[in-house]
C-alpha cells in the first residue's frame, strides 16, 4: 500500500489539484511509486490529502492524460509510466516484480492496515498489544541509564549468546518462575518475535508442521509460513489447548513442534490450568514432541500468581522457553530470551550472529541493571495494579454496553479481552466503519481466518476516557446506529 505523508498548501496560489499532480509525479519520477503500483482509491486519496473527491478526480485525469497512470473500471488506478520510461525506450526495473518474488510473505491487508494506522494519534487503539506510554517507567529508565556510568565495560559486539552479565541476571530472575537455567543455556534476542524467526530458520525443516492453539496470535503473522512451515490449529477450552486433539494432530501431521502461549493467551486471555499443563506436557513427552513455550505475559497476573511455566516442569529438555521485557517494561528495549538445551542455544546463537551480530549492547546493559536490582519487581507490582484497574474499567464498559450483544471471560492477567459477539458480522466492514469513527480494532479473523464472531480488545494501551469512547462507538456500530 502506497504511503501518503503530505497535504497540499491551501493558502498557495497554485491550484490544489495541480499541487497533487506535482506530488504524485514526484513520487513516480523518484522511483518511490514504481510502475504497476496501485494507487489508493479516490475516496482514500481525498481523505489523505484532506480535499474534495472532485479535486482528486481532476488531478488523476491530468496524470492519466500525461501518461503517468492508467485507470481500469473496477480496479482503480495504477502507475503506468515514470519520467524515464517516457523519455527512453529502455524499460525501468520492475520493482514490484522483485517485491512479489520475495521469499517472505506479506502481512494480511488487515494487519497492514493496523500497522499503518496505529502510529496515527487520530485513532483510539482498542486492540494494540503494547503498553501505554503512561505505563512505561520513563523517569526510572532515565535513572537506570544515569546509574550505568562506569559500569558498561563493553560496548562492542556481544558474544553470540548475549552479554554474560545479562544472561546471569536472566538466570537468577528465572528462578522466580521456577526455572533453573544456567547462563550457557540462555540466548539474548531482540524480543520473542526474533526468537520465533531464529527457530524457524535455524532448527526446523521446510515443510514441517507446527501445532498451536486455534485461535492464535501466530496466525496473524506469515513468519513460519515464509520459512515453508505449515501451521496446524488445535482447539482450546477454558483450561487451554486440548491434549487429546493435540495427540491426534501430532500423529496425523507428523508435527515437529508445539507452539503454545501457556499463560494469558493471545488473543483469548486463557491461562492453561495446572492440570492441563501436566496433561499437555505428558502428551508431548509420549509423542516426543518438542514444545516452544511463549511466556511473555506470564508475569502479568492480576488476581494472583498462576501456575508455573511448562519449562519449570521440564525434566528432559523438551521445552524451549521464550521470555521478554517488551510486554512488561518497554518494547523499545528490544530485549528477550530463549532458554533451552545448550546445543540448540548454540545453533540459534550462530544463526543470530549471521543475521544481526547480536542485540544492542546498550539495551543489554540497561536490562541487566533492571534485573539485578529490585527495580523490576517493584515495577511489576505497580504495573499489575494499573492493569487491574484498566481491566476492570473495560469489563465495566462491556457490561454497560455489550451485555446483550456479546459475552466474554474476565481475564486474570495479560492484555486482552476476547469478546465473542452473539451474532456473526462482517468483520472487515466493522473494522472499516470503526476506523471511520476513529477507533482501531483487531478483528478475530486475523487470529483464525474463519472467525466472524470475535474481537481482540486490549485494555493496556488506550487511556481510560479514550477506551470508554471507543467501546461506545463500537457498541453503536454493532447496533446499527450512527454514534
Amino acid at each position: 500500500m502506497l504511503t501518503i505523508d503530505w497535504k497540499p498548501d491551501k493558502s498557495s496560489d497554485i491550484p490544489i489539484y495541480a499541487q497533487i499532480v506535482s506530488y504524485i509525479k514526484g513520487k513516480i519520477a523518484g522511483g518511490e511509486w514504481p510502475i504497476n503500483s496501485k494507487l489508493p482509491t479516490q475516496r482514500a486519496l481525498a481523505q489523505a490529502f484532506d480535499v474534495n473527491r472532485s479535486t482528486v478526480v481532476t488531478a488523476l485525469e491530468e496524470l492519466k492524460a500525461d501518461g503517468f497512470i492508467e485507470a481500469t473500471v473496477g480496479s482503480g488506478s495504477v502507475v503506468s509510466n515514470n519520467t524515464w520510461s517516457l523519455l527512453t525506450t529502455t524499460p525501468p526495473p520492475n520493482w514490484l516484480g522483485y517485491v512479489q518474488a520475495g521469499a517472505h510473505l506479506p502481512n494480511s491487508p488487515t494487519i497492514q492496515d493496523i500497522n499503518r494506522y496505529e502510529p496515527d494519534p487520530r485513532y483510539i487503539r482498542l486492540g494494540t498489544g503494547e503498553l501505554s506510554p503512561s505505563l512505561i517507567p520513563v523517569a526510572e529508565m532515565e535513572e537506570v541509564m544515569a546509574s550505568l556510568q562506569g559500569k558498561m565495560t563493553h560496548l562492542g559486539y556481544s558474544e553470540p549468546k548475549g552479554l554474560l552479565p545479562l544472561r546471569q541476571a536472566i538466570s537468577n530472575h528465572l528462578r522466580s518462575r521456577g526455572i533453573e537455567a544456567s547462563p550457557a543455556s540462555i540466548l539474548v534476542v531482540s524480543g520473542a518475535l526474533q526468537a520465533l524467526q531464529l527457530i524457524s530458520i535455524g532448527i526446523l525443516h521446510r515443510g514441517s508442521a507446527i501445532l498451536l492453539e486455534q485461535p492464535s496470535y501466530l496466525f496473524s503473522l506469515p513468519l513460519f509460513q515464509s520459512s515453508g512451515m505449515r501451521l496446524v490449529g488445535v482447539p482450546m477450552d477454558a483450561e487451554g489447548i486440548s491434549p487429546q486433539v493435540l495427540t491426534r494432530q501430532k500423529q496425523a501431521h507428523n508435527a515437529a513442534l508445539l507452539y503454545t502461549i501457556s499463560a494469558f493467551h493471545n488473543p483469548t486471555g486463557i491461562s492453561m490450568s495446572e492440570n492441563r499443563r501436566e496433561q499437555v506436557l505428558a502428551a508431548c513427552e509420549r509423542e516426543r514432541l518438542p514444545v516452544l513455550e511463549d511466556d511473555v505475559y506470564g508475569e502479568l497476573w492480576l488476581d494472583g500468581p498462576g501456575p508455573l511455566p511448562l519449562k519449570a516442569r521440564d525434566q528432559s529438555g523438551l521445552v524451549l522457553y521464550l521470555g521478554s521485557l517488551s510486554k512488561t517494561l518497554s518494547p523499545g528495549l528490544r530485549i528477550g530470551w530463549i532458554v533451552g538445551p545448550e546445543p540448540v542455544i548454540e545453533r540459534l546463537a550462530d544463526v543470530k550472529m549471521q543475521t544481526d551480530y547480536g542485540a544492542s549492547a546498550i539495551s543489554q546493559w540497561i536490562a541487566t541493571e533492571w534485573l539485578t536490582s529490585d527495580r523490576y519487581s517493584r515495577h511489576l507490582d505497580q504495573l499489575r495494579t494499573a492493569l487491574r484497574h484498566r481491566r476492570d474499567k473495560m469489563c465495566e464498559c462491556l457490561t454497560r454496553w455489550f451485555g446483550d450483544l456479546a459475552d466474554w471471560r474476565i481475564p486474570h492477567g495479560g492484555f486482552y479481552v476476547w469478546l465473542r459477539l452473539h451474532q456473526a458480522v462482517s468483520m472487515r466492514k466493522l473494522f472499516t466503519e470503526a476506523l471511520a469513527k476513529g477507533a482501531l480494532v483487531n478483528p478475530g479473523f486475523v487470529y483464525d481466518q474463519t472467525d466472524s464472531h470475535h474481537l481482540r480488545l486490549s485494555y493496556v494501551y488506550a487511556e481510560e476516557a479514550d477506551m470508554e469512547k471507543a467501546l461506545f462507538i463500537l457498541s453503536q456500530l454493532l447496533r446499527g446506529r450512527d454514534s
